[in-house]
């Protein structure tokens, strides 16, 4: 998996971070910068520590699983994007706090991270570099979040369907690169 490809990886799954973070500035009634920093900085140590859990997890079992790494690969990721997607065409409301305690907040990072296990799963069987994903994931995370309590803070529920639709699409295209090239489909 190349840098751009790690990059996409990371915007998409920060994606579930983001929205969760709209909801958070917009139950602040004055923007919070402390807060906005704790909450960014659970969801940016959750969504680079689970692709550490994943990628180890997969390099112990990958003897196993490797002529067929490629369709997990795609499997998995299709099912997040998938999830995301749906996710973002529902009208349910979350609950709203504007709470940063660490009971809620560990709650919400581990919800909101899961995926990126799975996805760690998957950069073992690519022999992705996991330091420099999980760099890349981790900060983009931490900066999507920031910028999502300010953008809840700011504008409200219009963005944050939009940002789960558009990173379980991301992450279905990926996915798909993934098993067309190793089918031997060229892909650019």
């Amino acid at each position: 998996m190349d840098l751009f490809e790690i990059i996409l990886v990371g915007i998409g799954l920060a994606m579930d971070t983001f929205a969760v973070s709209v909801c958070k500035g917009l139950s602040m009634k004055k923007m919070n910068w402390k807060s906005a920093i704790i909450i960014a900085l659970y969801f940016g140590i959750f969504q680079a520590g689970m692709p550490i859990i994943g990628y180890f997890l997969g390099t112990t079992f990958s003897g196993f699983v490797e002529s067929i790494d490629h369709w997990i690969a795609f499997i998995l990721l299709a099912i997040i994007g998938g999830n995301m997607i749906k996710e973002s065409r529902e009208d349910e409301v979350e609950k709203r706090n504007d709470k940063v305690d660490i009971k809620t907040m560990l709650l919400l990072a581990l919800a909101t991270s899961i995926d990126a296990l799975a996805v760690g799963i998957t950069f073992s069987f690519l022999k992705t570099n996991i330091g420099l994903a999980v760099t890349i994931i981790g900060c983009i995370t931490f900066s999507l979040s920031l910028i999502g309590v300010k953008v809840g803070n700011k504008f409200g529920d219009k963005f944050q369907n939009k940002a789960e639709l558009t990173g379980g699409i991301i992450l279905i295209i990926i996915g798909l690169k993934i098993l067309l090239e190793h089918l031997g489909i060229i892909v650019f």
